[in-house]
C-alpha cells in the first residue's frame, strides 16, 4: 500500500492540481456543476480573494503514488472568531477518493495546521465563506446540486463522520414545488397574490443591475434579517455577499431576479436560477 503524503500547495502546478482535482471525484456524476475555474482560482488567492481580507487559509493535497488522492483547505476567520468569542478553524474545499486513511490524512493536516495557531475546533465543509458549498449530502442525489450546498459523492458521509465529526447545524433542506397551475397550492398561492395586489401597498420588480451595489445591499439586508433568529445565526459580510453574487452579474435575467417592497423598502426576494 502507498503511503498517504500531505503537502501544502506551493507551486502553480500544485494550485492546478488542487483546482481540478474534483473532476476526478465527480467525472461520472450527471448532476454535478462544475465550479467556474477563473472564479474559483481567484477566491483561494490571497491577493485576490475576499477572504484573505478577514483571514488566512492554506490549502493541501493528499498524494499516494505520486498522484493526488484528496485536497482540503484549512482557514481562520479572524473577524469572525473575535466576534463570536470562538476558536474555530474551517475546513472547506474536501474532496477525496473512497479511502477512510486519505481522508483521515487530510483531516489530520488541517487540525495540525489548527493548533497551531490556537484554534481548537474544526468546523465544515464551508469553501472559506460560511455559505459557500457548505455541508455534506445525506439525500437528493436525484435533483441537481441546491445553489451555494454541497453536492457530496454518498461515501462522503461515512469519511467525515468516521473520522468523528458531528452535526453542528440543523439540516440544510432544499424545497421543490411543480408549476402546474391546477394544484390546490399553486391556486391557493394565486389567491392570496391577487389579494395582496389589491391592497397595493406590497410592489414586485426585477433587479435592477446598473444599481449594482444597492442591490446587494438589499439583498445583505435581506438576508440576515430573515436568519437572525437562527440559533447558529452567522451574519453574512458584505464583500463576501458580492463575491458569491458577481460570478452571476453577467448571466442573469434582471427580470426574473425579482424583489418584493413594501412602501420602497425591501422585505423579500426571490432569485431563480435555472439548473
Amino acid at each position: 500500500m502507498n503511503k498517504i503524503e500531505v503537502r501544502p500547495v506551493r507551486s502553480s502546478a500544485d494550485r492546478r492540481t488542487f483546482l481540478l482535482f474534483p473532476w476526478k471525484i465527480y467525472k461520472n456524476d450527471p448532476l454535478w456543476v462544475p465550479p467556474l475555474l477563473p472564479e474559483r482560482s481567484a477566491k483561494i488567492d490571497p491577493q485576490k480573494g475576499v477572504f484573505f481580507k478577514r483571514g488566512s487559509a492554506e490549502f493541501f493535497i493528499a498524494w499516494s503514488g505520486g498522484k493526488p488522492v484528496g485536497t482540503i483547505c484549512a482557514a481562520e476567520d479572524r473577524i469572525m472568531n473575535e466576534q463570536r468569542g470562538l476558536k474555530d478553524c474551517v475546513f472547506g474545499f474536501f474532496e477525496c477518493t473512497d479511502d477512510e486513511e486519505s481522508a483521515r490524512a487530510l483531516f489530520d493536516a488541517a487540525a495540525a495546521w489548527a493548533k497551531t495557531r490556537g484554534l481548537e475546533t474544526l468546523y465544515g465543509p464551508f469553501n472559506l465563506d460560511y455559505e459557500d458549498s457548505y455541508g455534506i449530502l445525506i439525500e437528493g442525489r436525484d435533483r441537481p446540486p441546491a445553489l451555494l450546498c454541497g453536492h457530496t459523492p454518498p461515501y462522503y458521509q461515512s469519511l467525515v463522520e468516521g473520522y468523528g465529526f458531528q452535526p453542528a447545524r440543523d439540516d440544510n433542506v432544499a424545497f421543490a414545488i411543480g408549476l402546474d397551475r391546477s394544484t390546490p397550492e399553486w391556486q391557493r398561492a394565486a389567491r392570496l397574490a391577487d389579494r395582496l395586489r389589491k391592497h397595493g401597498e406590497i410592489t414586485i420588480r426585477g433587479a435592477h443591475l446598473e444599481r449594482w451595489e444597492e442591490e446587494v445591499d438589499s439583498v445583505l439586508y435581506l438576508l440576515n434579517k430573515s436568519t437572525a433568529h437562527l440559533a447558529d445565526f452567522i451574519p453574512w459580510q458584505r464583500e463576501a455577499l458580492q463575491e458569491s453574487l458577481a460570478p452571476f452579474r453577467s448571466i442573469v435575467d434582471p427580470e426574473l431576479i425579482l424583489f418584493a417592497e413594501f412602501k420602497g423598502e425591501p422585505i423579500g426576494w426571490f432569485p431563480p436560477f435555472q439548473t
